[in-house]
């Protein structure tokens, strides 16, 4: 093990909590701080900003991350916290989709039995934003002044909040009509309970966001609207595929399509569900992205990433009824098309709807909710921390906007170099691995990065087996 050291963790959401659970453990006599100006470690957007209603997209067996107490045994004695329904529905407590809280509960409790903020060594956190590096680039300044100094410093903010969506008459976004950001706080603060309301996207978050208002009591007509309409898949479990892509895959993405496709017409005439197909995919997902070129990467993001992420990115089953229950009802509708226009009209705003297809639709909104899904274009980001890293150079956003230029975790900057002291985990790093949402993938990056810092073993590797069942996050 490497001499001590002094950590600086910009995040204290799951990522950034994980890895400085597992870093101290690795290394107990190292300074390691979590840096998170919310009061609460561990949970983020996705563990926090949920309600109870909202389940995990996976089963307990696959969150589990590998802590003591595991997450079953820690949900087994807190039984009286998880419905009864929701084990009678699944053969055992592990196989169950729990509410999503409680993963935020386990995580929090868990970085919470870690923390000493009196010591000089160990795991400890502040409570503060990080709003720039040291000159020198060895540590950070905090938006109350306080200066940290740290030889490594970790990027782990998680997911970004949602940037409005390009089209016409962007005044709206200035506006009380608009709710920029679902998950915020007082979001849903000014909704009255029978107003209509236009929901930009139909994904996982338009799934949380539109279960949430039910649940509050809301009663008003609801539209979803997307460039296709699609929706998430349902989670199935039951069988098991092959790997059946490598890392030296060679080819466009419509190449991939085509494989996929192929695979899934495979196990269907064995009975496999395709959802064992796609869980078969992901260990080479990071590979094979790697291996396309820029024209190829923005031709899945144009026209392929909307049915690759309904179909990674999956719903509990007894979310996926709760959804399509509201559908049958009619007071859910989920639109295929794009916003022409947008017309005040006292207080509701009208809004004009080219249909997919041909036609228009008028839809009085007394709200619309941009559930595009997190941000990621560090070009346009001016978020203080990441505008500073831009402007020096130290970390270069990808041509395609997705996230910040990385090589084994370690951001690289304007010279094209890998840094040697500033790290990044989780979304931030899509340009290099493009599926890190998702629990399984973060965890496994955080054990490489633990690895790679802390002395000369080898990093985990990527198998077949951890992505066996497995849904997407949120």
């Amino acid at each position: 093990m490497s001499d001590s050291k002094t950590v600086i963790i910009i995040g204290g959401g799951f990522s950034g909590a994980l890895f400085g659970l597992k870093l101290h453990r690795q290394c107990p006599g190292w300074r390691i701080i979590i840096a998170e100006p919310r009061k609460r470690l561990g949970r983020g957007v996705a563990y926090g900003a949920c309600d109870p209603g909202h389940l995990l997209n996976v089963p307990v067996s696959r969150m589990e991350v590998g802590l003591s107490p595991s997450f079953t045994d820690w949900l087994r004695e807190r039984a009286e916290l998880i419905p009864e329904a929701l084990v009678e529905s699944a053969l055992d407590l592990s196989a169950a989709y729990v509410p999503r809280r409680l993963f935020g509960d386990y995580i929090e409790e868990r970085v919470n039995a870690a923390l000493d903020n009196r010591s000089l060594t160990g795991l400890s956190s502040v409570r503060g934003e990080v709003v720039r590096l040291l000159q020198d680039g060895r540590g950070v300044l905090l938006n109350d002044g306080r200066q940290i100094r740290a030889d490594i410093v970790v990027l782990a903010m998680g997911n970004l909040p949602p940037r409005p969506p390009a089209g016409p008459d962007a005044w709206l976004y200035d506006t009380g009509f608009f709710i920029p950001d679902p998950w915020a706080a007082d979001a849903f603060a000014d909704i009255e309970p029978d107003e209509p309301l236009l929901l930009l996207g139909t994904g996982l978050t338009t799934v949380d966001i539109v279960l949430r208002l039910r649940q509050a009591g809301h009663r008003g007509a609801l539209l979803a609207l997307s460039r296709r309409g699609l929706t998430p898949r349902v989670h199935m479990g039951g069988g098991s595929w092959p790997e059946f892509l490598r890392g030296d895959f060679q080819a466009s993405a419509r190449a991939l399509t085509r494989l996929v496709r192929a695979q899934i017409e495979a196990a269907a005439a064995r009975g496999i569900p395709w959802q064992r197909v796609f869980d078969a995919a992901r260990p080479a997902v990071p590979a094979v992205w790697n291996a396309l070129d820029t024209f190829s990467r923005r031709q899945f993001l144009r026209h392929l990433r909307p049915r690759w992420d309904i179909h990674r990115h999956r719903m509990a089953p007894r979310v996926q009824a709760a959804f399509e229950r509201l559908r049958a009802e009619g007071t859910l509708e989920v639109m295929a098309g794009r916003i022409a226009g947008y017309r005040p009209q006292g207080h509701r705003v009208e809004v004009t709807i080219q249909r997919r297809g041909g036609g228009t639709r008028v839809f009085p909104a007394g709200h619309v909710i941009n559930c595009t899904g997190p941000g990621g274009d560090f070009q346009r980001i001016a978020i203080p921390l990441i505008a500073e890293l831009r402007e020096r150079r130290l970390a270069v956003p990808d041509a395609l906007g997705v996230g910040l230029e990385t090589r084994d975790c370690a951001v690289i900057d304007g010279a094209g170099e890998a840094s040697s002291w500033l790290y990044a985990l989780g979304p931030l790093t899509r340009p290099a691995w493009w599926e890190i949402i998702a629990v399984p993938e973060i965890n496994l990056q955080i054990e490489r990065l633990v690895a790679q810092l802390s002395g000369p073993g080898a990093a985990a590797k990527l198998t077949a087996a951890d992505f066996r069942d497995m849904g997407g996050g949120i």
